[in-house]
């Protein structure tokens, strides 16, 4: 056996020390470790408290017996309490008719005493492959059982409760049975990938591949091996034929995001593959049909750039037969308080940290900031804050924003109180920008709304 196959704990049943010694001696240095026991109707308590990967079963027990009707008791035994144990029944006394039956009742192998260690090796090697087989394809089903409830509950990872967010998940819900090709726009941070996901996971291709590309950075000179793939040979490198990323979805869902950021020289190349819905390999002229979703995504103004010759407007067409936009989170501030407390919970989590709470002035204080960087930057900060607190609740001085308002008025909270600062700063800012309380509200990283409650707050 090779030093990289799978090693695991091996249990053998035999009346016969010399046996039972002999098959220690031989399976020890193959295996994670090697017990033995003498007595069967300990293989009962044994297996309850602990998982063997390979059983070796004897057949005969009592004085003069060579029926194997013991061992194939036992074997029932052992196969009702774990029903997929591997189980190698040894005998004496072998023939064809007992070895069949012992297959059909369940064992694994037969082995027949004496017998030659490689035999034995060899044996051990293929129980032990079956064994790590059955236990990967358990793992895949567990997993897949979460998936499944997962998709029992719609759009767990987009969290919301707004109008604005209520009405894309309705969108969601009537495009993913689709397969029109879907653009969906937003700012960094909103979550276009997010609902890129929840469209194929809802999707009849949610059991195949969804394969993401990020438009920005493929260069222009391996665009074309990375979305449609290279022939053995076909330039400098090419060292194996390699499918691209179209072929790789065939059947599922592509996401391109950032697509905006693509060279027009390469849109016209993009826009041939999704017409035609085939695509050509570099280094060879066979086409190959591609079976796609395709989603699109970009932060960038793509109607603007289609007038300003940016972007070519037939792929835009192309593109979106259905168009989402998400909106900003200073939008939709009422989904601020659920965003938080999901964050809070996931980071409280993950940093041993169970139970941590959110005092009302540091909600106050997150739901008034304008938040440039969206949900993205709403879970870095609450990320940052849980590691760094040291108390069950998040207090308004372990938030830390990266609007240079924020950090002007830490700077001084060591000279006066926070209202002070907080009244001198808003007061020097609208007097900055001549009463226009727009953009006062802009540079202190506010809404208009939460502004306002300041300016009546402090008498300003």
């Amino acid at each position: 056996m090779s030093g990289n196959e799978y090693q695991g704990n091996v249990l053998i049943v035999d009346d016969d020390p010399a046996i039972l010694t002999a098959f220690e001696l031989l399976l020890k240095p193959h295996v994670q470790s090697v017990e033995t026991e003498r007595d069967p109707h300990n293989i009962e308590s044994r297996l309850k408290s602990k998982a063997y990967d390979v059983v070796f079963l004897d057949m005969n027990y009592a004085k003069g017996s060579t029926s194997g009707e013991e061992g194939f008791r036992w074997l029932s035994r052992i196969l009702a309490i774990d029903p997929s144990a591997v189980v190698i029944l040894i005998t004496a006394y072998g023939d064809i008719e007992t070895a069949v039956r012992a297959i059909k009742e369940g064992a694994t192998d037969f082995v027949v005493k004496p017998w030659q260690n490689e035999k034995i090796l060899a044996t051990l090697s293929s129980a032990l492959k079956l064994r790590q087989s059955q236990l990967q394809v358990a793992a895949l089903r567990t997993r897949e059982e979460l998936l499944i409830a997962d998709l029992d509950q719609p759009f767990q990872d987009i969290i919301g409760k707004s109008v604005a967010m209520t009405q894309i998940f309705e969108t969601i819900r009537k495009v993913a049975g689709t397969d029109a090709n879907i653009l969906i726009l937003g700012e960094n941070g909103t979550g276009k990938e997010l609902v890129a996901r929840a469209i194929h996971r809802f999707s009849s291709r949610k059991v195949n591949p969804f394969i993401v590309v990020d438009m920005g950075a493929i260069s222009e000179t391996l665009f074309e091996s990375e979305l449609f793939g290279h022939e053995k040979g076909s330039f400098t490198g090419a060292t194996n034929e390699r499918m691209g990323r179209f072929e790789i979805a065939s059947g599922g869902t592509l996401f391109l995001d950032e697509i905006a950021n693509l060279p027009l020289a390469l849109q016209a190349k993009l826009l041939a593959a999704v017409e035609r819905r085939e695509v050509t390999r570099v280094g060879s002229n066979k086409t190959r049909p591609i079976d796609i979703r395709l989603i699109s995504a970009t932060n960038m103004p793509i109607h603007e750039m289609v007038v300003e010759k940016k972007f070519r407007e037939d792929l835009l067409y192309r593109i979106n037969t259905v168009e989402i936009s998400l909106p900003p989170l200073r939008e939709r501030t009422d989904d601020i308080p659920l965003l938080v407390e999901h964050f809070v919970k996931i980071h409280g989590r993950k940093y041993q940290k169970p139970g941590i709470e959110v005092s009302p002035a540091t909600m106050e204080l997150l739901t008034d900031y304008r938040w440039p960087g969206n949900v993205r930057e709403l879970q870095h900060v609450i990320e940052r804050a849980v590691i760094l607190s040291d108390s069950n609740s998040l207090r308004p001085d372990e938030i830390i924003f990266k609007s240079a308002a924020k950090s002007r008025a830490e700077e001084l909270q060591g000279e006066y109180s926070l209202n002070a600062v907080e009244k001198d700063h808003i007061a020097s800012v609208i007097k900055k920008h001549n009463g226009n309380v727009t953009e006062a509200a802009k540079e202190l990283g506010l809404t208009r709304t939460a502004l306002y409650r300041r300016i009546k707050k402090h008498g300003i």
